[in-house]
């Protein structure tokens, strides 16, 4: 049995193999890791809908590896987060942070997050070439979770990095060493912010857990924090580069947003359903059989829900290899389903929301500066994103670019 999602082509456009896959069955057994285990991938819509929605289907991998014998050592802070477990420990942690990313909560940060954004693309060079993914989709979302968060300036190239690495498909040693170095860093922080708080998010989650021993312990405060900080803002920076490279290969489209900008919010489904930036769901196994799609899956196997896969789905939304900014996107899986559904996703929509706009306003005619073809791909399957993404941008009526508006390469 092979797995086609390890073709080299699969990062470029995994879409095809998704497709012929799901034609097959929307749910079928794909081998896990380097062990020669099993799995199962599910690519179809209501499938993934009905499997996110499933209390049998487990996220607490501390009790799936308890008698695996693994010789990985990441660190417990990364390991057994929030995300990686079940109610009613979930509901409990989830309930904390929710009110920080309530629609309401967002809005005020919107002022930081729009100064945050022209201070960045004040930097941008015209007419010379330059990268939208260092330039602005990796920068913007770090900022921004790290002022939430409290986390110093001077200390945030050192979380990029280490978030970064963490998403280092096959290199466990670079995952586990990064995981271990996150949690110390956010050890330290919370212990610094002790001695001198102030009124972050992380501030608010330290006084939970000082003043109510029941409502946080401190391995979970500093498991809380660093899942915040990381996926505060590794899924929007691909959030970001998806949006502009799909947009800039369907230039009517874009072309329709920089005209008319306040159709940008509606947009913003259609572009995370197109190219979802998380492709696959986290780690979930079965606690007991399940019939999925038909298919039979034993108890105590991973499945693997592909959101990608999912809202690409032809029964769900026709024509979906069609960006159509028309499109009834209410149902996609772009930010998950069911009790662990994205609850930054406020935030996300609010960051893409601002940065699209001043994009398409301070530079009408941006393109390509490499074809498609030849952007390279982060090589993990669970995000979906370009490592780079290398633009050429003129300001308005700087030549006959400015004049036709946005050009694909």
């Amino acid at each position: 049995m092979t797995d086609p999602t390890q073709d080299p082509r699969f990062l470029q456009d995994p879409y095809p193999t998704y497709a012929v896959m799901r034609s097959k069955c929307p749910v079928q057994a794909v081998p896990t890791g380097s062990g020669g285990h099993t799995g199962y991938l599910v690519t179809g819509h209501a499938e993934a809908r009905e499997a996110l929605g499933d209390a049998r289907l487990s996220k607490d991998t501390a009790a799936f590896f308890s008698d695996k014998g693994s010789r990985r050592r990441l660190h417990p802070a990364v390991a057994h987060t929030m995300l990686a477990s079940d109610p009613p420990r979930h509901t409990r942690l989830r309930k904390l942070v929710t009110k920080a990313f309530t629609t309401g909560a967002v809005a005020e940060l919107r002022p930081f997050i729009t100064r945050v954004t022209d201070e960045l693309l004040d930097r941008w060079p015209i007419g010379e070439r330059f990268d939208f993914v260092a330039g602005l989709a990796i920068p913007l979302p770090v900022i921004v979770i790290c002022e939430l968060l409290g986390v110093p300036e001077d200390d945030r190239t050192d979380v990029r990095r280490w978030s970064g690495e963490l998403f280092a498909a096959g290199r466990p040693d670079i995952i586990d060493t990064a995981s271990q170095a996150m949690a110390d860093y956010m050890t330290g922080l919370v212990a610094a912010r002790r001695l001198r708080p102030g009124g972050s998010l992380l501030d608010r989650l330290i006084a939970a857990r000082d003043g109510d021993d029941d409502c946080l312990n401190e391995d979970e405060l500093v498991s809380l924090a660093v899942l915040l900080l990381v996926a505060g803002h590794e899924t929007t920076t691909h959030f970001l580069s998806n949006a502009v490279l799909a947009l800039l290969r369907h230039p009517d489209g874009l072309n329709r947003l920089r005209e008319d900008p306040d159709e940008i919010p509606a947009a913003l489904d259609e572009l995370l359903r197109f190219d979802s930036p998380v492709s696959t769901a986290t780690f979930r196994f079965t606690t007991e059989a399940v019939t999925l799609g038909g298919t039979d899956i034993p108890a105590g196997v991973p499945v693997l829900i592909g959101l990608g896969a999912a809202n690409r789905d032809p029964e769900q939304f026709p024509s979906p290899d069609r960006l159509d900014l028309d499109r009834d996107t209410t149902a996609h899986l772009g930010f998950g389903h069911g009790i662990h559904r994205c609850v930054g996703a406020p935030l996300a929509k609010a960051e893409a929301e601002i940065a699209l706009r001043a994009v398409l306003a301070r530079f009408p005619a941006l393109r390509l500066a490499v074809p498609p073809g030849q952007l390279a791909w982060r090589r993990t399957r669970l995000v979906r994103g370009p490592e780079s993404l290398p633009l050429f941008a003129q300001a308005p009526g700087s030549n006959d670019a400015g004049r036709h508006g946005i050009e694909a390469a």
